[in-house]
């Protein structure tokens, strides 16, 4: 059952919301954002170059440390895709592992939580 950004909780709503819109802005396959444990976000999107790739929650895990965050209350991700890569679980979790990553649909229902290893 998905979960719409009237049913989940207010902060949770919101990187939902920023992943969505960076996945619109760039037209990536995907969008993701996460929060600090400071409650800052961080917003990506998928990075396809020649010499470098990162899945969007990568992306988005990367631009939390190189700010200076060392750990992460949420992750969220708007792909089209059936699960989330377990690369992108795995970036999650090298900062804390067990957060919830919320994958969403391209409308922004969350049709699942996964948990960081």
């Amino acid at each position: 059952m998905s979960a719409t950004a009237e049913s989940l909780d207010p902060e949770d709503a919101k990187i939902v919301t920023l992943a969505r819109a960076s996945r619109g802005r760039t037209g990536a396959p995907e969008g993701a954002a996460v929060r600090d444990t400071d409650g800052r976000t961080y917003t990506a999107s998928t990075v396809a170059l020649p010499s470098l790739s990162l899945t969007a929650l990568q992306a988005a895990v990367a631009a939390a440390v190189s700010s200076g965050a060392t750990g992460l209350e949420a992750a969220a991700v708007v792909t089209g895709a059936d699960a989330v890569d377990p690369a992108s679980l795995a970036a999650v979790g090298d900062l804390t592992g067990g957060a919830p990553v919320l994958r969403a649909d391209a409308t922004g229902a969350v049709v699942e939580t996964a948990a960081a290893p």
